[in-house]
């Protein structure tokens, strides 16, 4: 391992790139600190501590939005906008046209109407915020122009995110958006430890070896299950053009078990927050009977029991939803047959698009049942332990590990281009 990052470094332009994003996450990292002004920090600080559901709103903020800094709601607006332009694409056939018929132009065009989704996302997000932190006394009295001036910062720290995302990507090391996740749940484990140490029990040995295993076991899972696959055989007929044979040839149709990635931990986390904001909005209604109503349901989505059933249905449903938006069995049964390939024992068609189907929905069963636990393993790992300050949970650690996963295996290909042995 020492020998392969000695191989890294050797190669000035790699080097050259990897201190170059280091630096880029740093300056990052500086503007995740730069708090916005009138905030509670103490009040804030239990406010995170004391919900898991907001902790993990904070992973996809980057670290953000725990110090209600100038770039409180970090990436999260960009990435949902991404989803967004994804799924009009599977709705909207001339948006899939643009992006993937008409070359390096139309992925442009693409690109710039999600960067323009984003800012009024990004707004929307961040007055919600600003509602929720005032009725948690989180945030003083703001006149409007404040709001408006916390609002404006926190949309340009959001669009200044994504500018850094993108020259990161621009590198071919990682991908910027996720890099900037990543070095956000990353920088909170010394101050996790921290606590950890600083409220050391020994009467707690057990506690804190029990903690240590589901951590190592996650990390195991989270590998198996990223890399997991189901490969379909396929063999291509033997085809004579002229003087030559083509095909005759067999290969495989990978089908990965987490096929969503954490696309529908994000689906699932939107789905949760709006219930809860607009509780909160109609609690401070002058109508006491509606008050009282939103009250009722607001303290039911605070329930850790009602919330964590709820949102392991919801992140199963989205893992099958979005699997069957980007998994279009037809389609490729259709480019098997032109290309005159096949399924053995399968007949071309039809029929190999109805086994497509019902092979991806038994590989998917496992990916979203692993997903489901992924997203609530916080919550089992705090009623277990009754340590709530452990940053990196289910969710955190499957994007560490997919972060680490795909750079490294851009920097093999690197390093492969450069005639060195890879990873």
């Amino acid at each position: 391992m020492l020998e392969k990052v000695t191989q890294i470094f050797r190669v000035k332009e790699l080097r050259n790139k990897i201190f170059f994003i280091l630096a880029l996450l740093v300056v990052f990292r500086l503007a995740a600190n730069i708090p916005v002004p009138g905030v509670d920090q103490e009040q804030l600080r239990l406010f995170f501590q004391n919900n898991q559901f907001f902790g993990l709103l904070n992973l996809f903020s980057g670290g953000g939005l725990s110090s209600i800094s100038i770039v409180m709601m970090g990436v999260g607006p960009y990435i949902t906008a991404s989803i967004i332009m994804q799924l009009l694409t599977m709705v909207i056939p001339r948006l899939e046209q643009i992006y993937k018929e008409e070359g390096e132009a139309g992925r442009q065009k693409f690109n710039q109407w999600t960067r323009w989704i984003t800012v009024p996302l990004a707004s929307l997000q961040t007055i919600a915020m600003i509602s929720l932190l005032r009725s948690r006394q989180i945030l003083g009295t703001l006149s409007t122009i404040e709001i408006f001036s916390i609002v404006a910062v926190s949309v340009a720290g959001t669009i200044f995110l994504m500018w850094l995302g993108e020259i990161i990507t621009e590198k071919k090391i990682g991908n910027g958006v996720s890099l900037i996740i990543f070095a956000g749940i990353v920088s909170r484990i010394p101050s996790d430890l921290g606590r950890v140490f600083s409220t050391w029990d020994p009467a707690q040995l057990f506690t804190y070896i029990t903690l240590l295993a589901v951590i190592i076991a996650s990390i195991i899972a989270v590998v198996v299950m990223t890399e997991g696959q189901r490969n379909i055989p396929v063999s291509y007929a033997k085809r004579i053009r002229g003087n030559r044979m083509y095909g005759g040839t067999s290969s495989h149709l990978p089908l990965r078990v987490n096929q969503a990635g954490v696309i529908p931990i994000i689906f699932a986390m939107s789905i949760m927050l709006f219930p809860g904001m607009i509780a909160n909005f109609l609690s401070q209604v002058s109508n006491p009977t509606i008050a009282s109503l939103a009250k009722s349901a607001g303290n039911i989505f605070l329930n850790s029991w009602f919330h964590g059933i709820v949102y392991f249905i919801l992140v199963v449903a989205f893992t099958y939803f979005y699997t069957a938006v980007v998994f279009d069995p037809n389609k490729i049964s259709e480019s098997l047959q032109k290309q005159g390939g096949y399924v053995p024992g399968i007949r071309p068609g039809k029929n190999t698009s109805e086994y497509l189907y019902k092979v991806m929905n038994r590989v998917t069963l496992s990916g979203a049942i692993f997903l489901g636990l992924i997203a609530i393993l916080p919550f089992i790992v705090q009623g277990i332990t009754k340590i709530g300050y452990i940053s990196v949970g289910g969710t955190g650690l499957l994007i560490v590990v997919s972060v680490v996963i795909e750079t490294m295996k851009q920097i093999e290909g690197q390093l492969v281009m450069r005639d060195y042995e890879g990873f």
